[in-house]
């Protein structure tokens, strides 16, 4: 073979090998549903919701019987998991349906944080103004310099300086000073009076003003009952999971900004530099020190060990749960009564069921 065979030879080698190292490296990969898939909303004036199943997400079917004998033990009415918004779990417990309504108890909370930042973006109010602008003097029982220290914003984390032992009760008479204003983190019963500020700033109640702004918006139902001194949200578990989608993607619902990203952000993030796990009515997880309601003690380590470090959660009474994961993008709701002890937040039950959604999903 002469000289100028051999290149050629050589030249078409050097392509096959080449190609065939291409085809090769541009085989199809696996992919994995939760990345890939769009994000999904329900339609507000249906009951349809996609589902997803649990093997379609490769989770571990497996391990579900164990985290749903869990649920029931403990005291659960009912649980949900949604991934990019398709439901994958939906179970009730003790009678409870689809159609039940039950009691968000302090996981309502955000619920209050979320619509008083759409109170703030419409122009009505700033979280940085003093309370007293919007509802007057005399809100408390503190001498009048102390209480123009309290901010809307003050509210939002609890960092009012009230006194947090003297219980639920927001009349004047038992708002009494415990410290200055941001200086004192406690959970206490007045960030209720944030639904005062919304109603006389905007003119409307409060109820009319939610329902608009934010119920209608994303199809949810419920209703705010009165319980003593507070306003407590019902509402079915889908309605719940709606809120909680409407958390994960940072406030907006299928295409329409129902709050700010920027006023949402803050939410979820480290409000003040006491309780470094609380943003504005929000648990978060992942952080270096935690706080407890009704004490002062400081307590080393992540809110829920289990759980994904950048969740951020509405924790209630008697464990009502939303847990939202944005690296996950899951959505997770549990209502029921107390799994254990009563509790006005977080337990001990929020890590074991941690451990148990663990080993369904990972």
């Amino acid at each position: 073979m002469n000289l100028k065979n051999l290149l050629s030879a050589f030249i078409v080698s050097i392509v096959f090998v080449s190609c065939s190292s291409d085809d090769s490296a541009e085989q199809p990969q696996p992919q994995n549903p939760e990345t890939t898939e769009s994000m999904y909303f329900p339609p507000s004036n249906s009951n349809d919701w996609e589902t997803k199943s649990i093997s379609n997400l490769g989770w571990n079917q497996s391990k579900v019987q164990d985290l749903l004998n869990y649920l029931q033990t403990k005291n659960s009415k009912s649980f949900m998991i949604l991934q990019n918004g398709r439901i994958v779990m939906e179970n009730y417990f003790d009678s409870h349906t689809s159609t039940s309504t039950w009691y968000w108890a302090s996981a309502g909370k955000t619920l209050t944080s979320t619509v008083t930042g759409i109170a703030e973006q419409e122009g009505f109010i700033n979280i940085n103004n003093k309370v007293s602008d919007y509802i007057g003097n005399g809100w408390t029982s503190e001498p009048l310099a102390k209480e123009n220290l309290i901010t809307c914003k003050n509210l939002l984390t609890m960092t009012s300086g009230l006194d947090d032992s003297l219980g639920d009760d927001v009349t004047p008479a038992n708002l009494q000073y415990k410290a200055d204003a941001g200086t004192r983190w406690a959970y206490h019963n007045v960030y209720v009076k944030l639904q005062d500020v919304v109603s006389q700033a905007t003119g409307k109640s409060w109820s009319e003003y939610f329902n608009v702004k934010l119920r209608d918006k994303i199809g949810m139902t419920g209703s705010w009952v009165q319980s003593g001194d507070n306003s407590v949200y019902w509402s079915t578990t889908r309605s719940m999971a709606r809120f909680g989608l409407l958390a994960l993607n940072n406030g907006n619902w299928n295409g329409s900004q129902i709050i700010n990203t920027n006023y949402f952000t803050n939410a979820t993030s480290t409000s003040q530099n006491i309780n470094l796990s609380y943003g504005y009515l929000w648990w978060l997880n992942g952080k270096t020190s935690y706080h407890m309601p009704q004490s002062q003690l400081q307590f080393p380590g992540k809110l829920i060990p289990n759980a994904p470090d950048d969740m951020y959660c509405a924790l209630g009474k008697n464990d009502q749960k939303i847990y939202v994961v944005p690296s996950r993008k899951i959505v997770i709701i549990r209502m029921g009564n107390a799994a254990d002890n009563v509790n006005l937040a977080l337990s001990d039950f929020d890590d074991v069921l941690w451990q148990k959604i663990n080993a369904v999903i990972n």
